[in-house]
């Protein structure tokens, strides 16, 4: 039996400095005429019993999205697990019921609308296991199901100085759950492909014009 989605809360990860954008949210750049991030958004929130977005900072840039907002609970910008860590926490303070969340990137807005559901079959009689997205091949570490339960061990790996994704996914049984490549028109797109470059934002924006 798969997890109940009621018992998942989904978080955005937009903790990232976007380097390689020249600073800034990704997230909030317009795409196909709508913040990229409201693309995740539409994609995501029907999969999960709620959605919250992790992000350092202001959380007030984000008002208009109506998401309540948890910054990362470990300081210095120490990579992904601590936004994961950041939604574990939120979620066991304001969502008891909860025993997973659902991680995605606000850079990824070609998600799969089944995503959550299949990662969650794949934890079937497992439920203690992480799942990881995986696509052509390669594992997407920052997009999988993640139970609450792991937030101490978490946080003490981080203290310790783990910042490798797959490193603590490891620990504790990473299952990879595969995704094939999407139509659009007559190309086959990575579903997971992310905007990290002005080259790919400016590719992604094709896409979803399309």
């Amino acid at each position: 039996m798969t997890i109940s989605k009621d018992k998942i809360v989904g978080v955005l990860l937009a903790g990232g400095q976007s380097r390689r954008m020249g600073g800034g949210d990704k997230g909030l750049r317009e795409i196909a005429g709508r913040p990229m991030l409201e693309h995740v958004l539409n994609k995501f929130r029907e999969q999960v019993g709620r959605v919250i977005l992790n992000a350092n900072g202001d959380p007030a840039r984000f008002s208009a999205f109506g998401l309540p907002v948890t910054a990362d609970p470990i300081e210095g910008n120490v990579g992904p697990l601590a936004g994961v860590l950041a939604g574990m926490r939120w979620a066991a303070q304001n969502e008891p019921g909860a025993t997973h969340i659902a991680t995605a990137s606000t850079d990824a807005p070609l998600i799969p609308t089944d995503l959550v559901q299949r990662l969650s079959a794949a934890l079937v009689g497992q439920s203690e296991k992480i799942a990881l997205a995986k696509s052509g091949g390669f594992m997407h570490p920052v997009i999988g199901l993640w139970p609450v339960e792991f937030a101490d061990d978490l946080e003490i790996a981080l203290k310790d100085g783990v910042r490798k994704v797959l490193h603590w996914t490891d620990r504790h049984g990473t299952v990879g759950v595969e995704f094939e490549f999407a139509a659009f028109g007559d190309k086959y797109i990575d579903p997971f492909f992310n905007a990290n470059t002005p080259e790919e934002f400016d590719e992604v924006a094709a896409l979803l014009a399309e």
